[in-house]
Parts: C-alpha cells; structure tokens; sequence
C-alpha cells in the first residue's frame, strides 16, 4: 500500500508500523523501549510522529501504530519536538543519575547536568520482560506495578528464579544497564543476585555455559545433553574430525579400487 512520510510517496507492508517504515527511509527516530524483534510497547513516548487525520494533524506514537492506506505521517514539526521533550524530561526528572536517559535527554532539548556518575536504573521500558517472554520464552520476568497485591507500590520488574535460565538475554537488551550478568568466581554466574552453576565441557573440562541455559536447551531441541554439554570450540573439532575421516575413507577406497582393479 502506498502512505506518505515527510512529502515522499513509498510503498508500505501491510500489517507495519510506522517506525519500522520510517526506519527504511533512514529516519532517525528517538526510542529508549524498542527492538526490532519484539512487540511494540510505546512506554517511553519518545517516538511521537503525526499523523493527518481529515484536515488535523494528531500525535501518535510510532512504534506500535501499524500504517493505513494513503496515511500521510510527519516525523518533525515543532509540536513533536515539543512532545518528544517533555517526555525526555520527564524520564530525566525521574532517573537524572542515569547516563542513557541523560544523553537523550540533552539531544533533545532539555537541559541536563554533566555528571560522571551512572546509577544505571530500571527506566521500566519492558525490553527485558518481552525478551524474556517473546524470545527465550521462560518467562522469568514480569511486570508488578499494578493490582491489589502492590497497593502503594511503585512499579517494578519481577523476577522469578525458579524459570530463569541464565541466558542474559534480558541484560543484553537493557539499554541502561541496571541488568548484570557476572561471574562468580571460575564456576558460577550471577544475575538478578541469583547465582547459577557452570557446566564444564564434557571433552575439554572448560567452564562454559550456565548448566540451565544447557538443560532448557536440551529440553526444547531434543538435543542429547551430552551434546549440550560439548563447548563450540570442541563441538567444531569434532566436526572436522569427521570430516577428515570421511574423506580419509574415501581416498583408502579409492586407493583398494586401483590397486585392485575389477576382473573382467
């Protein structure tokens, strides 16, 4: 279908957002809650475009609005700049100690305060939760900021270590880095203050992965856990040992074959 974006006529998908057809344009829209491959959430509000609706323009946020036949969209005005700061202040307003929030804050507009220090809070963007839920599927994490079971509490990320893997997908996705994985000592790994044992590789002993990680995998793919528990590096050495056989067999055949030759 054909939509309109900042005067120029493109074709669109179907079933689209707008961010991601203004991502194709080379548009540069802010976000602090988006990934490609996850759900759209549109709680930071950074991304406000507009759009016409009759003879009005309207804001509406970009990353979960999915594109309409001959939708005309307008990603700067000044009354999205003006939106896009507000929003970006209020996230400085509530996490002026974190260095992510911080930078955005300044690129558009609002006036921030140099500092050094980072304190890395939970912006609550909801990343982590659908990466957990929407990619590695465990479900390890939740939000708990609404219901009679938090009457007066702020809203939070939940977290329950009994499904939890220790993948780190969660602290891969967090753009303030308030989510670590660490490692404890040479054979464990904590994340979320939750410490997880290290599988050794059963050919060359190296600690390489959380035994979890290993054991959910090996559930899901019906892969033996013996071969879970073969690190990359081994995992390819056998991979090519079994090709050198193959093409060691292969010559010795060819080898009997003329040294042999067939009667006739």
């Amino acid at each position: 279908m054909r939509i309109h974006i900042d005067g120029r006529t493109v074709e669109a998908r179907e079933g689209a957002t707008i961010l991601a057809e203004v991502d194709k344009l080379h548009i540069r829209i802010p976000t602090l809650c988006y990934h490609e491959s996850l759900s759209s959430f549109g709680s930071c509000r950074l991304c406000v475009v507009e759009i016409k609706r009759g003879r009005k323009w309207a804001l509406t946020t970009a990353c979960n609005t999915e594109i309409a036949p001959d939708m005309t969209v307008r990603t700067d005005s000044p009354e999205i700049r003006r939106s896009r700061k507000a929003a970006a202040e209020l996230l400085y307003y509530k996490y002026p100690g974190t260095r992510k929030v911080r930078e955005m804050a300044e690129k558009l507009g609002v006036k921030v305060e140099k500092s050094s220090k980072d304190s890395r809070e939970c912006i609550l963007c909801g990343l982590c939760v659908r990466t957990c839920q929407e990619i590695v599927e465990v479900n390890a994490l939740r939000f708990e900021d609404r219901g009679p079971d938090h009457p007066g509490e702020p809203p939070r990320i939940g977290y329950l270590g009994d499904s939890c893997i220790c993948c780190g997908a969660c602290a891969f996705v967090c753009p303030t880095g308030y989510i670590r994985m660490e490692s404890v000592g040479t054979d464990r790994r904590m994340i979320w203050e939750r410490v997880f044992e290290m599988a050794a590789c059963r050919v060359c002993g190296k600690k390489f992965a959380p035994l979890a990680q290993l054991q959910y995998l090996s559930r899901r793919s019906d892969m033996p856990m013996s071969q879970a528990m073969t690190c990359i590096t081994c995992r390819e050495a056998e991979v090519q040992t079994i090709v050198v056989d193959a093409q060691d067999w292969i010559a010795i055949h060819k080898n009997n074959h003329h040294k042999h030759p067939k009667q006739k």
